[in-house]
């Protein structure tokens, strides 16, 4: 597991950031947009949302694509599910951690 965790990390850093998270929800919701729609989302200056974009790029939450003097994003769903995955199989940890603890403390 600790493997899985290193390799996720930066993922989740990357869906630490508010505005990283509100381009995320755009994308979801809206479907794929420009740099500039962006902008409008996220209030911030587009060189700012050129590097969110990047940034999310890097991990593969989104892709790009040329569009004349534009580039068009659009979100990937396969890291999400992936850390959706990884995080149920966490959940099932701990849920057994504390069904034995509970046994623990039952049997004292």
């Amino acid at each position: 597991m600790s493997t899985s965790v290193v390799a996720r990390a930066p993922l989740f850093d990357a869906l630490g950031d508010p505005n990283r998270l509100r381009i995320i929800t755009r994308l979801c919701d809206g479907g794929p947009c420009s740099t500039t729609e962006v902008t409008t989302v996220v209030s911030v200056s587009r060189q700012a949302a050129t590097k969110h974009l990047l940034l999310l790029e890097t991990v593969g939450l989104v892709s790009s694509r040329r569009h004349g003097r534009e580039r068009i994003w659009q979100m990937e769903p396969k890291p999400l599910a992936d850390a959706s995955e990884y995080l149920n199989a966490l959940s099932q940890r701990w849920d057994k951690a504390i069904d034995r603890l509970r046994t623990f403390v039952d049997d004292k």
